[in-house]
């Protein structure tokens, strides 16, 4: 007794309506409903976050801390060059993309360096990397501690305090990463909102 051969030739086939139920399907799963669960959660367990992790002053929203912004002023300490649009634009966000041997680059960085050698009274040896260059999103709120020490003196004169009372705001206002990793940052606007309320 022989036992038939089974044909794939004689095997239905999914149809069109088939793959367009599948497609729907999954469009629903995780074009809607994963974005909507994991946007309700990440509501519920980080709310300041979910919401832009904004700053308030008087109830009144001053900023984002995740978001840099111009300062002006030798009262204030100034934050990293922005390419961002206009500046810390976060609807328009990018880095320059100049390439290290773009003469464009070298310029804005020497004048950079030629401002701030004149605003910090020091050689344009000593200003920190991070002072002359943008950022990958040119949206960063933080400047390296050795951005903010360079920057303390000026402060500490204009506003009449003591420059060990603006480290101690310095010290304060410096955030590491999540669990501690990555490199130390200042952040500048927390850091000028302390200063603002330390008069």
């Amino acid at each position: 007794m022989t036992t038939p051969s089974l044909s794939t030739d004689a095997a239905p086939q999914p149809g069109v309506l088939s793959w367009l139920r599948f497609t729907l399907l999954w469009l629903a799963l995780a074009g809607l409903l994963y974005p909507l669960v994991t946007t309700l959660a990440a509501g519920a367990l980080f709310p300041r976050q979910a919401n832009g992790s904004l700053i308030e002053q008087g109830g009144k929203v001053v900023g984002s801390a995740l978001v840099g912004q111009t300062f002006t002023g030798n009262t204030y300490f100034v934050g990293r060059p922005s390419a961002a649009g206009a500046g810390y634009d976060p609807t328009n966000a990018s880095g320059s993309n100049l390439a290290v041997s773009n003469p464009a680059l070298r310029e804005r960085a020497q004048a950079g360096a030629r401002e701030i050698a004149a605003r910090e009274n020091v050689a344009a040896s000593q200003i920190p990397v991070d002072l002359l260059t943008t950022s990958g999103a040119g949206l960063d709120p933080h400047i390296s501690p050795a951005g903010a020490e360079l920057q303390v003196a000026r402060v500490a004169r204009v506003r009449g305090l003591d420059a060990a009372q603006v480290r101690a705001l310095v010290a304060a206002n410096t955030e590491r990463g999540a669990l501690g990793l990555g490199q130390p940052g200042v952040n500048v606007l927390r850091l000028n909102l302390a200063l603002d309320a330390a008069r």
